[in-house]
């Protein structure tokens, strides 16, 4: 980085910035764990038994070190080869109509809220709003040291229930929304996309934005043809920029089936999901008659729902990376 033409390249310099990002992200827990073992081991060997106030002193250093020790757990089993990658997450509504839109478009906030606490920078990259309220479908690009492996996490269907605002009777509703989580590919990674396997359609972008995004076909839709998968842009003004960034994403995205493929989960599994529906959720989110958010594969809870909603979301997810590191979990 201290080369004069380092900055030339942008492309490749931004990569190793990245890369001193994630390293630094792993060096310095382990470095203030180091000395905060040190501090404790001198103050123990100052510490006067019948003196509470170096006693009390004493306590709140091995608590604080226990902290940065459980932090290190939790790095420790974010040592997946793609776990420090930025994440490409997508939000789908399912079951319940305008009810699973706003539900969507709640779950949405909550990323979003989460990666805003944590300094992560989140990218729009598209938006479908639904046709009463809420939004349809979402796709956002989060970009943060392992942002992939805390949201991997996040993945599947998530069930909502609450008196509904939609409802004049108030009556008590269930809604279910889908998320989708793949680690953003590297510029070079080696992905062959042959250009007889896309259809690009382009459209009028429908959501909010300038006049130009409303009144041109900027927006652009990309199938691949083979695998069946469709990524679609609308953020941008231009049609040539949206088509970028749907094709970063579609890279991605391909790059995350031959993953899947390689570790031996099944390639239907990812192209067939289960149903946005009853019985398929991993977590719940009950706020009515009591409120309780409860992960059905670690079973951890809290009544704290409006915490969670708020982005409060680390406790689930760090219970869900010590589940899967356990014998025989599924994943």
């Amino acid at each position: 980085m201290a080369q004069g033409n380092f900055w030339e390249d942008q492309a490749r310099a931004n990569q190793t910035v990245q890369s001193l990002k994630s390293l630094k992200s792993q060096r310095t827990p382990i470095e203030r764990f180091e000395q905060g073992l040190r501090d404790v081991t001198e103050l123990l060997g100052l510490t006067d038994e019948s003196d509470r106030a170096s006693l009390d002193q004493l306590g709140q250093e091995l608590a604080a070190l226990e902290a940065l020790f459980g932090q290190l757990e939790i790095q420790r089993l974010l040592g997946g080869d793609i776990d420090a990658k930025h994440a490409i997450l997508a939000v789908h509504s399912g079951a319940g109509g305008t009810e699973s839109c706003d539900w969507t478009q709640m779950l949405l906030r909550m990323y979003r809220r989460w990666a805003e606490e944590r300094g992560f920078v989140t990218e729009v990259i598209d938006l479908v709003p639904g046709e009463e309220a809420g939004v349809k479908s979402a796709t956002i690009i989060v970009k943060g040291p392992y942002a992939y492996g805390y949201l991997q996490s996040e993945e599947g269907v998530h069930r909502l229930v609450r008196i509904s605002p939609f409802d004049s009777n108030k009556r008590r509703h269930t809604s279910f929304a889908s998320v989708d989580i793949v680690p953003e590919s590297d510029e070079d990674a080696p992905v062959e996309i042959k250009e007889g396997d896309l259809r690009i359609d382009v459209y009028r972008s429908g959501g909010k934005g300038g006049q130009s995004v409303n009144t041109t076909d900027s927006a652009v839709r990309i199938t691949h043809l083979p695998t069946g998968i469709v990524v679609q842009c609308q953020d941008e003004r231009s049609q040539l920029q949206n088509k970028a960034k749907a094709m970063h994403v579609l890279k991605a995205r391909l790059a995350d089936a031959e993953r899947r493929k390689r570790e031996e989960q099944a390639s239907k599994e990812y192209h067939a999901k289960q149903k946005i529906e009853w019985g398929s959720q991993i977590r719940s989110y009950v706020l009515h008659p009591y409120n309780m958010v409860k992960d059905h594969r670690t079973e951890h809870e809290t009544g704290n729902s409006q915490a969670v909603l708020d982005g409060k979301l680390d406790p689930f997810m760090e219970a869900y990376l010590k589940w899967k590191a356990q014998p025989g979990s599924a994943t």
